[in-house]
């Protein structure tokens, strides 16, 4: 993409039986009756030398209020958001992008 580099992330995450504070070389296992939420996270840098981030998306786990169908369906949309960062000749315009502000008559 000439506008930037576009990363998408997807993450199983799991609790584990080891310390946070304890050293890194230990052996831990993984929790088996804990939930594991899947996370899905989209970046988009600039190509600068030092690169920027355009836009970001990230989402952990389900909204209990959403089935998972419609939370894929949303993950999906929000990262082509996010791809689709810095692309100024072909952006669409989208409500509330702009605002203006009437003077008061002089």
């Amino acid at each position: 993409d000439s506008a930037g580099t576009f990363v998408r992330l997807r993450l199983n995450l799991a609790q584990t039986n080891c310390l946070k504070r304890a050293p890194r070389k230990q052996n831990c296992r993984v929790v088996e009756s804990k939930r594991k939420p899947a996370c899905v996270a989209c970046f988009k840098f600039d190509r600068s030398d030092v690169p920027k981030v355009l836009d970001k998306y990230y989402n952990c786990g389900p909204s209990h209020h959403l089935a998972v169908k419609e939370i894929k369906q949303r993950d999906e949309a929000e990262c082509q958001a996010v791809e689709a960062a810095g692309r100024a000749s072909d952006s669409v315009y989208l409500p509330g992008m702009f605002a203006f502000v009437r003077g008061m008559p002089e």
